[in-house]
């Protein structure tokens, strides 16, 4: 069932096959083109080399994770919802302790506070955040710790193979001024080929580390701030237009929710360890509490 999670996207698969071959790439030019040539005969190749793999392993496993992880997807109803008797539906959810419990037309069924329909997955997100090609699923209520954790490993490794480049590079130079001109003209078929894939891992790490760090940032203010960027632009309409009808009923649709301190915000995403980096599975209490809610509309 986790891999039906995987949407049929052209633009999701194709944003997931550059993601495994960028990280693919950027291992094999690490350790062909920099660690060997450069600490071919110390331990720190060994080390470097199982650090900037390990750091690529807990990538591909937050990643596979936020790709295959429910977002916190609302279930679709048995029976189709009966339109004609719209009006009496908000007094019957409110007998039943369900505030702010919105009608999805496309799905047809109801959705709790601050869930929105997401168009590529075609299914309500409760707290939905974005739908992330790079993914290739929606970044919801139940994954965004892997999402994060993704985020901060490819921060990481961008990083770690910049600066490992950088100093083979260095190095390099350095050898090429010390060595004969025999030696440098052994060298010089090869010569081009690391180049060009230093260049091209340095542009890839820059890219890549800048893209996700300002990702980062985001989903840690959306997180301390309780406002995803769907609410933030919601708000900011009503702001605008708080004077004319049509936003007093979109205050009245969509109640504000109550605001809580940044660490319970934060323990609610990553756990009660905090910003923990750890492989567990923190949504285990949002999923019974989504349950139970769903029961308890249901009942």
């Amino acid at each position: 069932m986790a891999f039906l999670r995987c949407k049929r996207d052209p633009c999701g698969v194709i944003c997931l096959i550059l993601t495994y071959f960028s990280v693919f790439y950027a291992d094999y030019v690490v350790i062909q083109y920099v660690l060997i040539p450069t600490y071919s005969d110390s331990v720190w190749c060994s080390l470097h080399g199982a650090v900037f793999n390990l750091i690529l392993l807990l990538l591909l496993a937050c990643h596979f994770k936020a790709v295959f992880s429910d977002p916190g997807m609302v279930p679709l109803p048995e029976t189709a919802i009966d339109f004609s008797d719209l009006r009496s539906q908000p007094s019957r959810i409110n007998e039943r302790g369900c505030e702010g419990w919105t009608l999805c037309s496309r799905c047809e069924t109801y959705r709790p506070p601050r869930a929105h329909h997401c168009r590529v997955c075609q299914r309500c997100i409760r707290r939905m955040d974005h739908h992330c090609p790079w993914i290739n699923n929606c970044v919801g209520e139940l994954n965004q710790k892997y999402f994060i954790q993704f985020l901060f490993y490819t921060g990481m490794a961008s990083l770690y193979s910049m600066v490992l480049v950088v100093w083979a590079w260095v190095w390099r130079i350095r050898n090429e001024r010390g060595g004969g001109a025999e030696k440098e003209g052994e060298e010089t078929p090869s010569k081009h080929l690391i180049v060009a894939h230093y260049i091209i891992l340095l542009v890839e790490s820059v890219l890549f580390g800048v893209f996700v760090m300002v990702i980062f940032y985001d989903q840690l203010v959306s997180i301390i701030t309780d406002e995803t960027p769907i609410e933030q632009m919601k708000n900011r309409l009503m702001i605008r237009d708080r004077n004319s009808l049509s936003s007093s009923s979109q205050q009245s649709h969509h109640p504000p929710h109550t605001r809580k301190p940044k660490l319970a915000l934060l323990r609610e995403v990553f756990g009660r360890g905090g910003i923990t980096f750890a492989l567990r599975c923190s949504c285990t209490e949002k999923a019974f509490t989504y349950l139970s809610e769903e029961l308890h509309f249901g009942g």
